[in-house]
């Protein structure tokens, strides 16, 4: 586990334990979007008695601090994205995957012309297939 990375858990206020550690090494690097089972999966295998009330905990926690970003992209899916900079999304229909979109890749009109709203932040989610890409069932959505 990298020293960095303690220090990093350490100056958002986090005792960084080994498990706190292992769930930070996989999701604070992946550029997914995963579940908090995908992360209890992934690390799972680096750290077998990892529990999933230890990922559901860790998960929040690292939210709560700013490490991580919960989203609903989706009905029923939650995911936990270490991107923390400004962004846009893209979910493919064809593979469930999500991928960051670049800010300014897309133009949206004045959200403070929006009458009655206080805007603090948007992104925009779409949702297509991303051409030359792999294929899957359609049969199965994510």
């Amino acid at each position: 586990m990298s020293p960095d990375l303690s220090r990093r858990l350490k100056e958002a206020g986090i005792q960084p334990s080994a498990q706190r550690l292992a769930v930070a090494e996989y999701v604070l690097s992946t550029e997914a979007h995963p579940s908090a089972d995908q992360v209890l999966e992934q690390v799972q295998s680096m750290v077998p008695m990892l529990s999933r009330a230890t990922v559901y905990n860790t998960l929040n926690l690292f939210v709560e601090k700013g490490l991580l970003r919960q989203l609903v992209l989706a009905e029923g899916r939650v995911v936990f994205d270490p991107n923390l900079e400004r962004h846009h999304h893209f979910i493919d229909e064809d593979t469930g995957l999500i991928e960051d979109i670049p800010w300014d890749a897309v133009r949206v009109g004045d959200v403070s012309r929006l009458a009655g709203f206080e805007i603090t932040e948007y992104m925009v989610v779409m949702r297509g297939r991303k051409l030359g890409g792999p294929r899957r069932s359609s049969s199965k959505k994510r």
